[in-house]
């Protein structure tokens, strides 16, 4: 009688692991996740605007926050008025003299001139007295230093005159310039430190998380808005690596979600090069199918309206 217990038992257990054993089934549990945009200001300052709510829609170009900006804007100003004021100053040193200065110096030279066209009638003639007996040699040696001196101003004024109209010297006008370069720089760092203190949506999204107050002081790099773009809404499932074989980045998946009555098309675009899971035990041929690879799925952005991170997906292979 006991033994036919102990048989009827065994008959028992092994009818029922029978009855358990399954064919392989054709879906994958997966979920979805998403990749968060956390948008922070590289610089530090308060809260003074905050645009936008959680759950809220933002296009590309939205504000959606700005800090308070007083500091920035001073020296962005004074960074531009350096820069015109350097601007000035180089063009000044290009233009020569002003023209009441030319006229000045174009009078003095005329006026010498007329002082040398003179100084040389006079030594001609201390020079024929001279012949005659007339005068003395000192007379005309006095008439010829004289002549000499005046011709030697106007040399002097024309010369002046001409330098006048150059400008300043090469090697100090490319000094200035290297100046008026070295404040375009700092203006153009004076603007991008302005324009930091405002930052905008660089692509449409939803609004996940506000983690600041209007009022509150965010330390530079700090996040103040949470976003989630459409495109970084994926859905990861494991697949045994008795699937994996059959899988490549590009193909198209459907993907079952609780209360979408069709499925949706997902184009795998990650497989993972190594297991997710391996077991503590050297490979064998029954621990084998204990292997799974992590896949992703990416939809196009019509579709990820329908999807939530964290919600349980279906994710149906080919029988």
């Amino acid at each position: 009688m006991k033994q036919l217990f102990h048989s009827i038992g065994a008959m028992v257990l092994i009818f029922g692991l029978l009855g358990c054993k399954r064919p392989p089934s054709n879906l994958l549990q997966g979920y979805v996740e998403g990749e968060f945009v956390y948008v922070s200001s590289p610089l530090a300052g308060k809260l003074t605007k905050l645009n936008v709510q959680r759950g809220a829609q933002v296009k590309e170009g939205d504000v959606l926050f700005a800090l308070e900006d007083v500091a920035e804007t001073a020296a962005r100003d004074e960074a531009s008025h350096r820069l015109q004021q350097a601007k000035n100053t180089l063009e000044d040193s290009q233009k020569g003299k002003r023209p009441s200065e030319m006229e000045a110096l174009q009078a003095q030279l005329k006026q010498a001139r007329e002082v040398a066209a003179l100084s040389e009638i006079e030594l001609t003639r201390q020079l024929e007295l001279t012949k005659s007996g007339a005068v003395a040699v000192d007379s005309t040696d006095q008439a010829r230093s004289a002549n000499v001196q005046n011709h030697k101003r106007v040399e002097q004024l024309e010369a002046e005159l001409k330098t006048a109209g150059l400008g300043m010297r090469e090697d100090a006008v490319a000094a200035l310039e290297g100046d008026m370069k070295a404040r375009e720089a700092m203006l153009t760092k004076a603007a991008w430190d302005l324009d930091q203190k405002q930052q905008r949506a660089q692509q449409a999204a939803v609004v996940n998380d506000t983690l600041y107050r209007a009022g509150e002081l965010v330390e530079a790099g700090h996040p103040v808005v949470s976003l989630l773009p459409p495109a970084n809404i994926k859905v990861r499932t494991f697949v045994p690596q008795t699937r994996l074989s059959t899988l490549k980045v590009g193909d198209v998946l459907k993907v079952r979600v609780d209360g979408v009555a069709e499925a949706l098309n997902g184009k795998v675009s990650f497989i993972a090069p190594q297991a997710e899971y391996t077991p503590p035990v050297i490979y064998s041929q029954e621990n084998r199918s204990k292997l799974v690879f992590m896949i992703e799925l990416r939809f196009d952005d019509a579709v990820t309206a329908k999807l939530h991170p964290g919600q349980p997906v279906d994710v149906e292979f080919a029988p």
